[in-house]
């Protein structure tokens, strides 16, 4: 499931590192575009919202310029600006949408040697071994089949630190991350959701299938793994849906995934700014505002009323503890 690209804008600045020469030679055949700063190309800031799925499909490639860690208290310590923001698949509560609003389309970032630097300095300059989350802001699993990042990341942090990396994904492209000298200091996370609404809503991600094949694959490596189910949608039938997805997890994960893997429950927020690009850009798929069932948050955000929220973690971990009573729910939100 390699991202299809259209053309590619980039800073001059990016072909004087090594990964920037190799995209060049790449996408040679695609038309290049230079652009002064990634983080506002005004040609295609002027894009309307119907125009979102055409951005899309435009490739950005820079020097990233930010690299200030965020304190995090989840599953990571920090979290980490790293080789890509933003993603070519569109699923429609995307929380990157209210980031970049129509913007978010895959930015590569060449300079990884410098933020390798930084995550080994961190790491070892600290006296407690810190995870770092550096899929923050992107897919990493699908950047890699752009940029064959994620194999060095892995190996070479492994090697020069001592905490520990970890990412989410909703993609099942991990064979080039099957058999490295991981030393389990990567924590593989995979993101679930009910087949329907990975069909209707996540668009361009892979299979629900394809997505348990691989967190399969990434433990049976040796890799420490965990899986999201997120976000929690509220459509009508949402009980249902997520009583079969935890059906399908018991029977299709592997037993030592569903003995050492650890879950994290989070809900969906949801944001003005998706809603208008959603409903101008996707007219025809299903609306995710419910002003019934949502609450303002700040800021332009929304998210599910606290009582309806807290009935609805009832009720999954209850389903969670009957179905994948092993796995531990390390928080839900």
């Amino acid at each position: 499931m390699n991202p299809s690209f259209d053309s590619v804008y980039f800073e001059p600045a990016a072909l004087h590192y090594p990964l920037g020469s190799y995209l060049k030679q790449k996408y040679a055949s695609l038309p290049w575009i230079e652009i002064q700063n990634h983080n506002n190309i005004p040609q295609l800031r002027a894009a309307s919202n119907r125009e979102f799925v055409r951005l899309k499909r435009h490739l950005i490639i820079g020097v990233r310029k930010t690299h200030r860690y965020t304190e995090n208290h989840k599953v990571s310590d920090f979290l980490v600006p790293y080789t890509s923001s933003g993603c070519s698949a569109m699923c429609l509560y995307c929380y990157l949408v209210c980031n970049y609003n129509k913007c978010a389309y895959l930015r590569v970032f060449v300079n990884r040697e410098e933020m390798m630097n930084k995550l080994v300095k961190t790491a070892n300059t600290d006296p407690w071994r810190h995870v770092f989350e550096i899929g923050s802001n992107s897919d990493l699993v699908l950047e890699n089949t752009v940029t064959n990042n994620l194999p060095w990341t892995i190996e070479e942090f492994a090697r020069r630190a001592d905490g520990k990396l970890t990412f989410p994904t909703k993609f099942d492209m991990v064979e080039p991350l099957l058999g490295l000298d991981h030393r389990q200091k990567t924590i593989f996370r995979m993101s679930v959701n009910p087949e329907e609404l990975i069909r209707k809503i996540e668009i361009g991600t892979s299979q629900l299938s394809a997505r348990i094949r691989a967190v399969n694959a990434m433990c049976d490596s040796g890799y420490p793994v965990g899986l999201l189910i997120a976000p929690i949608i509220l459509v009508p039938d949402w009980e249902s849906l997520y009583e079969e997805l935890l059906i399908t997890l018991s029977d299709k994960l592997s037993d030592d995934v569903k003995r050492v893997g650890f879950l994290e429950v989070i809900f969906m927020t949801y944001s003005f700014v998706q809603n208008a690009i959603n409903s101008e850009a996707f007219p025809s798929l299903p609306t995710l505002y419910q002003p019934d069932q949502m609450v303002g948050r700040g800021r332009g955000k929304y998210r599910y009323r606290e009582h309806l929220q807290k009935e609805a973690e009832k009720i999954l971990l209850d389903m969670i503890n009957k179905y994948l009573p092993k796995m531990t729910v390390k928080y839900i939100s």
